[in-house]
């Protein structure tokens, strides 16, 4: 693909096509010829990340084309030998004529590499909003994983922010029963992005299922979670036995520190709180001080 044609891939493919209606027989501001094919020689690019065609909108979109016919032409590159062609952005378009019972159907070809259909394919269903949000983290993946795009890079193609990649990326993370509700098209990306990081993100997406929590809500339920965990911790850190409490104490008094001792199971954590170097200094001269008391106390 030349470089000006990869310059406009951010952009979709209406700016590498130019816009296509059915009335005209040339994209003018491509030179692109449109041309009409029997449909069955389009086949589906087996790659496309997009999975979920839901049949009330297809149903909907074939009564249009029973009445309008295909308004803009399906984009395909040629496969195999003879007139055969893998789709590249369209698909629902021509499962919709295959519906209508078109024969024919309106395409234009493009010479493209494997790894250039899948961008454009990509472009194509995120710039329309047509995949919903696990199917886009999937393409996205595909980008890194197969043709070593790094998220900048996946960025720049797609017209999206390095932050955004990231985010979407991550909900492939999000257990298989969450990915349900999101297929289904019960849970929204704005509420699938919010369970990333839950401890338990299944619990949190039934009750966002069962009782329509919205977005803000969602994050209301995080911070509570936040505070509560913060609340526990220090519950535990007071919760100290008499023992160890004596201990800080006798050690804060000798020192003129605070001191913090965390004992567990398999040992702890003895903290000294110092406010200035002199006094950093000072725990420092007492700790070498004794070392070497306790060195000679062995050599006796």
């Amino acid at each position: 693909m030349a470089d000006d044609t990869r310059s406009r891939l951010g952009r979709g493919l209406a700016a590498l096509i130019g816009d296509v209606g059915a009335e005209a027989g040339t994209t003018e501001r491509s030179g692109r010829q449109q041309r009409r094919v029997p449909i069955e020689y389009l086949k589906p690019n087996p790659r496309n990340p997009r999975r979920v065609f839901s049949d009330a909108e297809l149903d909907e979109l074939a009564r249009s084309v029973r009445e309008r016919g295909i308004i803009q032409p399906i984009i395909v590159r040629p496969r195999g030998k003879g007139d055969t062609f893998e789709i590249i952005a369209g698909e629902r378009r021509w499962r919709a004529a295959q519906r209508a019972g078109l024969h024919q159907v309106p395409i234009i070809v493009l010479e493209v590499s494997d790894g250039e259909a899948m961008e454009l394919t990509i472009i194509e269903n995120v710039q329309r909003t047509d995949l919903n949000p696990l199917e886009e983290a999937a393409g996205y993946q595909m980008l890194a994983n197969e043709y070593r795009h790094s998220q900048d890079e996946i960025a720049k193609v797609v017209g999206k922010s390095r932050s955004h990649i990231a985010n979407t990326l991550r909900l492939l993370k999000l257990p298989n029963s969450v990915k349900a509700y999101i297929n289904a098209g019960k849970i929204s990306a704005g509420h699938a992005r919010a369970l990333i990081g839950q401890s338990d993100p299944e619990a949190m997406a039934r009750d966002i299922v069962e009782r329509g929590l919205n977005v803000r809500q969602i994050e209301a339920l995080r911070q509570d979670q936040t505070k509560g965990r913060s609340k526990a911790i220090k519950t535990r850190k007071r919760a100290k036995d008499a023992n160890t409490g004596a201990l800080e104490k006798r050690l804060a008094d000798r020192l003129g520190l605070i001191v913090s001792i965390d004992h567990g199971s398999r040992g702890g954590t003895l903290r000294i709180k110092y406010r200035t170097l002199d006094q950093l200094d000072d725990v420092v001269e007492r700790l070498e001080s004794g070392s070497g008391k306790a060195s000679r106390s062995r050599r006796n």
